[in-house]
C-alpha cells in the first residue's frame, strides 16, 4: 500500500505493530511458512506500528495513501455553519479572517461552505464574502435544514471530492464536531480538533495545526502530510472576526443535494433552552484568577467590571474552587473569548488560558509577580498587588 512500506526480510511477525494500532490498518497474515505483517484499508499513516517494531521493519513513506498527488489540490474551505434562524454563526467569520490570510500566503482561493433550509435567509453569502471568502458555494435544501451530521457530511464529501480542497475548517461547536470528524472519516484523512492557532508552512505549504497537548502542558502543531484535504475544527472566539468590507466581491454557486441522500432522524419537537448570555459574546472582559486571594474580593472585580461595562470571567482554579459558574471559566478548557478589551487580574497564565484569549484584542494584565506568563499576552503591564490596583481602578472610575 502506498505511504505503508514492510520490510519482509526484517518482519519476524511478533505482532507488536498489531496492537499498537487502533484502528486495524495492520494485520498478520501467513505466507508459505512465515507470518508477516501487511496494512490494511483502515491504516490512517499514524505511525504507530513503526514506533513499536523491534526490528525497524516497518516505516512510513510520502505520498497520499489514496493514489492521490497532494499537489491535485487547491484552495482553502471554511464551513458556514448557521444557527436555528438560518443566519450565519459568528464563528463562521472568525475562521475566514484568519483563513484570508493563509490563502493569501498560499496563493489559493478561499471558499465558504453553506447549507441551508430553501427559507433560510438570503443575507448569508453576501456576508461571507465581505468576511473575505471568494467564492460561496450553497445548497438550499429541506434535508439541511435541521444540523444532521450524516446528511451535511455527505454532501461536503461528495462536494470534496469533486472539487478537491487542500484543506476545510470547521468551527468547534458541538454541531462542528459532530461533522468535521464524519467528513474526516469518510474522505480517508486527518482532523485536529479545537486548534488554537493555524498557520501555512512557508516551505511546505502544509496548514499548520497548533493545540494544546499533555493536559496542556505544551503547545502541539500537527501537520497532515500525506492527506487530503487537511482539516482542522477551531473554538468560537479563538480568532477576531474580521471587519466586513462590503466593496469585496465574490462569486456564489449554487450546488443541489443528491436525492439518495435521506436523513434518519426526525424531529419531532423543539425545546428552547434557557436564555443566558455567553461571555464569549462579551466586548470587554474583566478575568480574575487566584491571584486575587479569596472570594471575598469577588465583589470589588465585579464593580471593576461593571464600571467598565464589561462582564466577569475567571480561570479554572476559581471554578473548580466554586468561587463561580463553569460559565465565567476562561480558557481552552472553558470558553475562548476575542474581546476588544480584555482586563486580567491575578492571573498567571497557564498556556490552556493563554490559549483562550488569543483573539482579545488588548489586554491589559495586572499581577504582583513580574514573570507571569500573562504579561507575554498584554499590550499593558501593571507589576503590583491586585486587590489595590482594582481598588484604585474602581476608586477612580466611580470619580468620573
Amino acid at each position: 500500500m502506498s505511504g505503508l512500506a514492510i520490510d519482509r526480510e526484517l518482519c519476524i511477525g511478533c505482532g507488536m505493530c498489531v496492537k499498537a494500532c487502533d484502528m486495524g490498518g495492520i494485520e498478520l497474515a501467513w505466507e508459505g511458512p512465515r507470518k508477516f505483517a501487511r496494512g490494511t484499508d483502515a491504516c490512517v499513516y499514524c505511525g504507530a506500528c513503526a514506533g513499536v517494531c523491534p526490528v525497524d521493519a516497518i516505516s512510513i513513506t510520502g505520498g497520499a495513501p489514496t493514489g492521490d498527488d497532494p499537489s491535485t489540490y487547491r484552495g482553502i474551505w471554511v464551513f458556514a455553519q448557521t444557527g436555528p434562524d438560518g443566519r450565519v454563526l459568528p464563528v463562521a467569520r472568525e475562521l475566514l479572517g484568519r483563513a484570508r490570510t493563509i490563502a493569501d500566503e498560499r496563493g489559493c482561493a478561499l471558499t465558504a461552505v453553506l447549507g441551508t433550509g430553501p427559507a433560510a435567509d438570503g443575507a448569508g453569502p453576501r456576508d461571507l464574502i465581505a468576511a473575505g471568502a471568494d467564492e460561496v458555494i450553497v445548497c438550499r435544501d429541506a434535508r439541511l435544514a435541521e444540523p444532521d451530521a450524516e446528511v451535511f457530511a455527505r454532501w461536503i464529501c461528495a462536494l470534496a471530492r469533486d472539487r478537491r480542497p487542500e484543506a476545510i475548517l470547521y468551527g468547534a461547536t458541538a454541531f462542528g464536531r459532530e461533522l468535521a470528524p464524519a467528513v474526516a472519516v469518510r474522505l480517508k484523512t486527518g482532523l485536529t480538533a479545537d486548534c488554537t492557532a493555524l498557520s501555512a508552512d512557508p516551505e511546505t505549504g502544509l496548514l499548520q495545526q497548533t493545540r494544546p497537548a499533555f493536559g496542556g502542558n505544551l503547545m502541539a502543531t500537527i501537520v497532515c502530510p500525506a492527506h487530503r484535504p487537511q482539516m482542522a475544527t477551531v473554538r468560537p472566539g479563538v480568532f477576531a472576526a474580521p471587519a466586513p468590507d462590503a466593496s469585496r466581491t465574490g462569486t456564489v454557486s449554487e450546488v443541489a443535494l443528491d436525492a439518495g441522500v435521506a436523513p434518519r432522524v426526525r424531529v419531532l419537537e423543539r425545546r428552547p433552552a434557557a436564555a443566558a448570555a455567553s461571555i464569549a459574546d462579551a466586548r470587554r472582559l474583566v478575568v480574575v484568577g487566584r491571584g486575587i486571594g479569596s472570594k471575598k474580593n469577588l465583589p470589588l472585580m465585579r464593580r471593576l467590571a461593571e464600571l467598565l461595562g464589561a462582564e466577569l470571567g475567571c480561570t479554572r482554579p476559581l471554578v473548580e474552587a466554586g468561587w463561580l459558574e463553569y460559565a465565567h471559566q476562561v480558557g481552552q478548557t472553558g470558553v475562548a473569548v476575542a474581546p476588544d478589551l480584555l482586563v486580567s487580574v491575578g492571573v498567571s497564565g497557564a498556556i490552556q488560558h493563554l490559549a483562550g484569549i488569543g483573539g482579545a484584542k488588548t489586554v491589559i494584565a495586572v499581577n504582583e509577580d513580574p514573570d507571569a506568563p500573562v504579561f507575554g499576552a498584554a499590550r499593558y503591564r501593571v507589576v503590583g498587588d491586585c486587590i489595590e490596583v482594582a481598588s484604585a481602578l474602581v476608586e477612580e472610575l466611580e470619580g468620573r
